[in-house]
């Protein structure tokens, strides 16, 4: 016999989910797979699916085909037992603004049974709103609300969490303040899943990413992985832009790209000090020649930006 503990199930399995509107595929046999202690970016444009397979993971919506496991269990068939240390909110969080803070998360507990004042105040003080609770919602910022989304989604001492756009629309203040609270969150051994337009958030706060595009998941990995894919290059700004191209394009670097007086490209470190050389000879003004990574930014444009 074997004294090794049992595995237990990922936080978020999904395979083959499809969600068929009449004649349009909203999603196309979709595979998503979230490990425990992940900080998890969906990631895609508008309309490509993100929203309609999130519904499907937490059993909003019932999938044409396909099944979706939270913690080893189906939503379709589980039914809120699957949702056991699952909290979040889709297309944002929806409070009464008449009432305050603090009484809507009181009437949000109270829906799943009731929770102790002390835990409101708990979670009131992780998302930083224990001075704000008496106010009524109807009076808090955008972030506030947020915020206070969050903590309601605190309410359940969830194991997973959802968080659909919850930047969006925040100034830069409270962008900040909403990736420090991120950050807070995964220390404590939440994992998350985060879907955002905010790809610079993405990048500095995940470590495994999806890309959706046209229903079809078209990366899912590690996000160091997927920067690495796009490999070495350079960055060179220089006083002619057009010039500069055809001074390199002549000592052999071929793919140059000109982007908003940039230019991008890719060769050895013998050919790019040559290449220096003779734009000095040109009399070619050089202000930048750097290594140069690409962002998650340009790689998401190229990945998506690309014919389906």
């Amino acid at each position: 016999m074997s004294d090794a503990p049992p595995i237990e199930p990922m936080p978020i399995e999904a395979c083959g989910l499809v969600k068929r509107y009449g004649d349009i595929v909203a999603v196309d046999h979709v595979d998503l797979s979230v490990e425990r202690g992940d900080v998890f970016g969906y990631l895609g444009p508008n309309g490509a699916g993100k929203t309609t397979s999130l519904r499907m993971l937490l059993g909003l919506i019932r999938p044409t085909a396909g099944a979706a496991r939270l913690f080893g269990r189906d939503p379709i068939v589980d039914g809120a037992r699957a949702l056991d240390g699952v909290a979040g909110f889709v297309e944002g969080p929806r409070f009464y603004p008449y009432l305050s803070g603090r009484r809507n998360l009181r009437l949000l507990g109270d829906l799943d049974g009731g929770v102790p004042a002390a835990r409101i105040d708990e979670v009131l003080d992780v998302v930083e709103l224990r001075d704000r609770a008496k106010d009524r919602v109807g009076g808090y910022s955008h972030g506030m609300r947020q915020r206070l989304g969050i903590a309601g989604a605190l309410l359940r001492d969830p194991r997973l969490l959802l968080l659909d756009e919850p930047a969006t629309g925040l100034d830069p203040g409270g962008m900040r303040d909403m990736r420090e609270l991120i950050k807070r969150l995964a220390a404590d051994g939440i994992t998350i899943l985060l879907s955002s337009h905010i790809l610079a958030e993405v990048e500095e706060l995940c470590n495994r990413v999806a890309i959706i595009r046209t229903g079809r998941i078209i990366y899912e990995g590690r996000l160091d992985e997927l920067l690495q894919s796009a490999g070495g290059g350079y960055l060179l700004r220089a006083s002619d832009p057009e010039r500069a191209r055809a001074v390199l394009l002549a000592h052999g670097i071929d793919g140059v790209q000109v982007v908003e007086r940039e230019l991008r490209f890719q060769a050895d470190a013998a050919t790019v000090e040559a290449a220096s050389v003779a734009l000095g000879k040109a009399g070619i003004g050089i202000s930048l020649l750097a290594p140069h990574t690409a962002t998650l930014e340009e790689l998401f444009l190229g990945m998506t930006e690309q014919a389906a």
